[in-house]
């Protein structure tokens, strides 16, 4: 009797390719993962697999854990998106005598096949977009190397345009952070290709595989099949106008930091101008802070300047200028005036810029139209509005008064346009549009139950638009205030807000799309509407259960 070696087995089943073996469902695998380890053919040793026979080496002591997929663009991976898996359980490959249980864990067949999912794009690329260097990917076969990097300098720019050109590409896909994928979208776009920014969200790679290269392969696999969308990117002129408002924005933030420069310098001196005013760089406040500058120590004087629309008396603002006049807060304060009225400067020029680019869009003839009167919510002058006819303008190029719609005035409407533009026809309803904007309740499903789902965080400025105009509807007298009011008692202040913004939003997308006019009914109309509503609710369910409602008159007055 001849004694057989205690690693036959193991000699026997390593002759065969590994990943044959798993294909074949002959390696316990978990979730699209197999293990690396020791054969072992004792079942005592290894927890959790049936197979107890010595000898056929089926059992493994797991070292780690390594991904099935080895890269999500060879030929030979499996694409959960792209093909129809089919795990059979009860149909294991097993080759020793024995027949395990159908419940086996660990073994599973994969039926897979390309029915479902056709190629759609096969001239389809992807490309991670970096600082310093862009990954580009192409299909198979279209060059020697289907995978090349380009530094970002724009020379090399034109070449990987020239490159995709090269090999026949006519859609990309790209991902990126930042502003970097600008001068490469503005570069492919004017090539002819057509390019979709994608969200980084949107196209996860496997767990714990993340490189460049793999990102670009994956992006272009799955573009290739349809499966991404891109990010929404108005027309030229929108844009233009987009980085303009953007950037006056920015100008004013930057400008409110040094109003803070004053206030503390002012505060250092014991100048208490902050609680006598109720805004220091308002028109008395200004006065004050430029005569102190200049040299005006004297608190009489300098509460002469007070403007007769101020609240608080003569000898009040007269008493907290009393203060402390150093050399080195006076100093401080000196420059914070003086980028302060920079940074203003700065805004009227932007505001020109602003007011030359709406000229030339197309529009109404005012000569032959009669521009409605904008709406005027705060008799206050805000200080940031662009200090021209905006009104004018945004009625010239949209057709409609947005100003009518209750929160809307001229600066939120050039706010929102110069963030959505003028075509909504990227929107099919405005179910989409309020979607986009991320002002609808989440969709989440489980069991067959809806599960709560809150709105999707986003930074969209145009949102944030609509939802400061929603939050100054509280004591507003029309009907979108008062659906507010009746929100904020039944949901709470900040759903309220989200659900006005909403209204507003459908309102705004509906007027810009069919140029239809918003006719304001009052808070009235709004309340007699939902007490009609309730009325027939209740009648519908004192019917359900047997009963009739009767109105009860009311009783006469003495």
């Amino acid at each position: 009797m001849t004694a057989s070696r205690p690693d036959e087995g193991i000699t026997k089943v390593q002759e065969e390719p590994m990943r044959d073996r798993i294909a074949n469902g002959d390696v316990p695998c978990n979730k699209g993962r197999f293990f690396i380890g020791a054969l072992c053919p004792l079942r005592s040793m290894v927890s959790g697999v049936d197979d107890t026979h010595i000898g056929e080496m089926r059992s493994i002591i797991p070292f780690r854990r390594m991904s099935f997929l080895r890269t999500p663009v060879a030929r030979h991976v499996i694409l959960l998106t792209s093909q129809k898996m089919e795990v059979n359980m009860n149909d294991n490959k097993v080759n020793n005598t024995h027949k395990s249980s159908t419940k086996e864990k660990g073994y599973f067949n994969i039926k897979h096949g390309n029915k479902e999912l056709s190629l759609l794009n096969p001239n389809a690329a992807g490309i991670d977009i970096g600082s310093q260097q862009h990954y580009v990917a192409v299909p198979e076969g279209r060059d020697e190397v289907v995978v090349r990097s380009f530094p970002s300098f724009t020379p090399d720019l034109y070449k990987l345009a020239n490159w995709l050109k090269k090999c026949g590409i006519e859609t990309i896909a790209m991902e990126s952070t930042g502003v970097y994928w600008i001068p490469l979208y503005e570069i492919l776009s004017s090539r002819g290709f057509e390019v979709k920014l994608v969200n980084a969200r949107h196209v996860k790679n496997v767990s714990g595989r993340k490189t460049d290269v793999l990102d670009c392969q994956w992006l272009q696999q799955l573009h290739s099949y349809g499966l991404l969308s891109g990010a929404f990117r108005p027309d030229d002129q929108i844009c233009q106008l987009r980085a303009y408002n953007r950037h006056r924005e920015m100008l004013i933030s930057q400008s409110a930091k040094h109003v803070l420069h004053m206030q503390k310098a002012l505060t250092q001196m014991n100048i208490q101008l902050h609680n006598v005013l109720s805004d220091v760089t308002g028109k008395t406040g200004m006065k004050i802070i430029r005569a102190i500058v200049s040299g005006e120590h004297d608190s009489k004087k300098l509460a002469e300047y007070r403007d007769g629309r101020c609240k608080n008396p003569l000898e009040v603002i007269e008493k907290s200028l009393h203060g402390n006049y150093r050399p080195e807060h006076l100093f401080a304060l000196k420059q914070a005036v003086e980028l302060y009225d920079i940074y203003h400067e700065k805004i009227r020029n932007c505001d020109k810029e602003i007011e030359k680019l709406l000229s030339k869009f197309d529009g109404l003839d005012l000569d032959k139209t009669d521009v409605p009167k904008a709406k005027i919510e705060n008799k206050k002058e805000n200080s940031n509005t662009p200090q021209f006819d905006l009104h004018k303008h945004l009625f010239r190029i949209s057709g409609v008064n947005l100003t009518a719609l209750p929160g809307i005035n001229s600066h939120t409407a050039f706010k929102i346009l110069s963030e959505i533009g003028l075509d909504m026809e990227h929107w099919p309803t405005e179910k989409h549009f309020v979607s986009w904007l991320g002002l609808c309740p989440g969709n989440k499903v489980s069991g067959g139950k809806r599960l709560p789902g809150p709105s999707t965080p986003t930074a969209n400025r145009a949102a944030i638009a609509f939802r400061i105009a929603a939050s100054t509807l509280s004591r507003n007298k029309s009907a979108l205030g008062a659906f507010h009011r009746r929100m904020k008692a039944r949901l709470g202040p900040a759903k309220a807000v989200t659900a006005t913004a909403h209204k507003l939003a459908k309102l705004f997308y509906m007027m810009l799309k069919y140029g239809e006019s918003y006719v304001e009914k009052g808070q009235n109309y709004y309340e007699k509407q939902y007490k009609n509503r309730v009325v027939k609710s209740l009648q519908r369910r004192a019917q359900q259960m047997g009963f009739k409602l009767v109105a009860v008159s009311k009783p006469e007055t003495a």
